[in-house]
């Protein structure tokens, strides 16, 4: 479920787990609950652990401050920027909600056929699915186990 516009998705909230397939063309159809934030324009990025990141045009704005304010700290901070910036795509979903995944980022994720799209709060994460299935039985066995780090988290 999300609660934003359709002009940047300044409120935009993603939840839920989907899979879907890419087609031939190299597009994957977000779920119809995720596309309105996005009717106006979305971006495409790397994101940690080999995922794809899909941000409102709001969101990213704030992480593209965010990149540039800590290319101030350093070499490795100023090199992280320009890789997350080189391999940032704007896109727009069609008329039946499907998103076209780069050449760049598709290799970059794995995405051969299958992909999960997980909405995670204030973005989407796009996963190749045996990766998927490692991130998230880690993530669960953390929740099943109660370590204190889930703690800090409100948990």
């Amino acid at each position: 479920m999300e609660d934003g516009d359709a002009n940047g998705g300044e409120n935009a909230r993603f939840w839920g787990t989907h899979e879907h397939s890419l087609d031939a063309k190299g597009r994957v159809i977000l779920p119809s609950r995720f596309r309105d934030p996005f009717r106006a324009g979305a971006f495409l990025t790397k994101l940690l652990d080999g995922c794809l990141a899909l941000w409102t045009p709001v969101e990213f704005e704030r992480r593209t401050a965010d990149m540039l304010e800590k290319a101030r700290r350093g070499q490795s901070e100023r090199n992280l920027a320009r890789v997350w910036a080189a391999g940032a795509f704007e896109v727009t979903p069609d008329g039946q909600g499907r998103v076209a995944i780069p050449p760049l980022l598709r290799e970059y994720a794995r995405l051969e056929s299958g992909v999960v799209v997980n909405g995670v709060i204030n973005h989407v994460e796009l996963w190749q699915p045996d990766k998927w299935r490692e991130v998230d039985a880690e993530g669960s066995q953390h929740l099943i186990s109660g370590q204190d780090a889930l703690a800090d988290m409100g948990f």
